[in-house]
């Protein structure tokens, strides 16, 4: 962030604010970083900061919503024209570990907002986007079951929990590791469990 940042377009400064915080949170602990750290990191200055936003959350909520567009919209191009539900699964699966990879502040965020007490529009919007991609995995299940690519008696709702679980699990042994290539490393094998659970019976 250099002096270009200093006279972009409004659009373009709040994307630009917002790519500065998931870089942030990607070295450090998402509660402690205040508007002073990302004026700081831009080098703006905090007036110039909240004249694009009106607060630290709308801020938050903002960076949320750029994760859930980019998450679910990455997602569903990894799945797109992929007939097989296993094969698609794993490809949203591998996407998603690669997305974390690339940002590995997005979990620290996410899992900071899900720990606050208080409903906020940050809360909401990781909220929204677990039902959302929730949503996207029944759609893909039922329709393995009905081809008979999945077990007939696969509970849904049960499978989309522990493969959302499953990229938790993996995120945060990398984040307590300190070493996010172990992510890329571990999921296939961990896909592969998965798979077998899920698949029906030969």
């Amino acid at each position: 962030m250099n002096n270009h940042a200093r006279h972009l377009p409004a659009n373009e400064r709040r994307a630009v604010t917002v790519e500065a915080v998931v870089e942030l949170a990607g070295s450090q602990n998402p509660s402690e970083i205040t508007t002073a750290a990302i004026a700081k990191h831009m080098h703006l200055t905090q007036g110039a900061l909240f004249r694009h936003f009106p607060s630290k959350d709308a801020i938050w909520q903002a960076v949320m919503e750029w994760v859930a567009e980019r998450l679910l919209n990455r997602i569903d191009r990894a799945a797109q024209g992929i007939d097989s539900t296993l094969a698609a699964m794993e490809a949203m699966f591998m996407s998603h570990v690669e997305f974390v990879a690339e940002h590995p502040g997005v979990p620290r965020m996410m899992f900071s907002e899900l720990q606050r007490a208080e409903s906020t529009p940050a809360k909401r919007m990781v909220q929204m986007l677990i039902q959302r991609y929730g949503e996207r995995l029944h759609h893909l299940i039922e329709k393995g079951k009905a081809s008979g690519e999945l077990s007939p008696s696969l509970d849904k709702e049960a499978a989309a929990t522990l493969f959302i679980g499953t990229i938790q699990g993996l995120v945060m042994q990398s984040l307590l590791a300190g070493e996010v290539e172990r992510m890329r490393r571990d999921a296939p094998r961990v896909f592969a469990i998965y798979r077998r659970g899920i698949g029906s019976t030969p």
